[in-house]
């Protein structure tokens, strides 16, 4: 059996397609354009690349795109009053702070600084707090597109046994939230448990989120389950050549029993953009007093 391959270059089209519509009838109804701020502090090209693409997808979908970019020597406090700008622009409905910083800035304190209304990285505390009690709150979009993809596959994930490898603030953490919102049974694992591979065959639902390349092979599927890899990791090419990226699971003997899985490069990372143009048009639903969107 070779599992299905879930295609993040679909989906995430089919999301964009979404939100360009609820932009269309939010200005058509409400004379409400979605804005986006993207604040970018000195010139990492990784971080240029995000930016150009989130721009790009900002105007595409129909939406307002505002770029920020500042020097990588910027002080802490020109960087703080350029947010407390953004915080009180009517026309800014999201916020997004492009990490990570240059050393010597306080990212902390700067994403405590973002209008938790308008923080559509859903990294403010406040947002953390409101997802673990079961309120409304902006995601991180990573794990926002990780739960997109396992619904592609399973209509409900209620009951479902789901492993989360990994703890982070951006994407462990708020994904075990999200699978208790969606009534899931959740494990959630990280460098110290013990015997993951035993606890990794149990799971019906698998979301690799460690930063390891291939670090979950292919004999720790229980046969049949959806492995979501979120990991990204550049690995250099052979003799010279070109990086290759990898994701946290050993995709070629992971197919091979899983019954679902998505790819690395072309799965969840694709997903990342357009769950922040979700989260920027239900920001903006939110802070005009509107319904939720259909996105």
């Amino acid at each position: 059996m070779t599992a299905r391959i879930i295609d993040g270059k679909t989906i995430s089209a089919e999301v964009r397609a979404r939100v360009a519509a609820e932009v269309t009838r939010l200005k058509t109804d409400h004379g409400i354009t979605p804005g986006l701020a993207v604040v970018l502090v000195g010139n990492d090209p990784a971080s240029e690349v995000y930016v150009r693409s989130k721009h790009k997808q900002t105007q595409e979908a129909g939406m307002a795109s505002f770029e920020h970019r500042l020097p990588a020597d910027v002080p802490q406090a020109e960087l703080m009053a350029l947010i407390a700008k953004l915080n009180a622009d009517p026309a800014v409905h999201g916020i997004l702070v492009q990490l990570p910083l240059p050393k010597g800035l306080d990212s902390n304190a700067v994403i405590d600084a973002i209008d938790p209304a308008k923080d559509v990285d859903g990294l403010n505390p406040t947002n953390a707090g409101r997802l673990a009690s079961g309120l409304f709150a902006l995601t991180p979009c990573t794990p926002l597109g990780s739960i997109i993809m396992a619904k592609t596959v399973h209509a409900s994930l209620e009951g479902m046994n789901a492993l989360v490898i990994g703890r982070s603030n951006l994407v462990g953490k708020p994904l075990v939230q999200l699978l208790l919102n969606e009534n899931a049974t959740v494990t959630i694992a990280h460098s110290r448990t013990r015997d993951l591979p035993a606890l990794c065959r149990q799971a019906d639902l698998v979301f690799a989120a460690v930063g390891k390349a291939e670090m979950v092979k292919g004999d720790w599927i229980k046969p049949g389950a959806t492995v979501i890899d979120v990991g990204i990791n550049r690995t250099p090419g052979k003799d010279g050549g070109k990086d290759k990226l990898l994701g946290d699971v050993a995709f070629a003997e992971a197919k091979e029993v899983a019954g679902a899985i998505t790819p690395v490069p072309g799965g969840v990372g694709l997903m990342t953009v357009a769950c922040l143009l979700v989260n920027t048009v239900r920001a903006a639903c939110a802070i005009h007093g509107l319904p939720k969107p259909a996105v």
